[in-house]
């Protein structure tokens, strides 16, 4: 059952990639989007501002520490 906040970020990643389809839609800085990857991470950004429980990116696992 999907909670009011999950239908939240649902519908704001759907208005915000639509817009990006559409070539409309533009970056914090003003100029426009035009990689899928960073129209998700857009989406994704305005969806947690609204109150949207979506999770953060999790950290890579590429950093080895090597003591000697």
């Amino acid at each position: 059952m999907a909670t009011k906040k999950a239908t939240k970020g649902k519908s704001k990643v759907k208005k915000v990639m639509h817009e990006y389809k559409e070539g409309t839609l533009k970056s914090g800085s003003g100029k426009k989007v035009t990689n899928r990857k960073q129209a998700v991470a857009v989406a994704l950004s305005e969806a947690r501002k609204s109150g949207a429980r979506i999770p953060k990116k999790k950290s890579s696992s590429k950093k080895k520490s090597s003591s000697k």
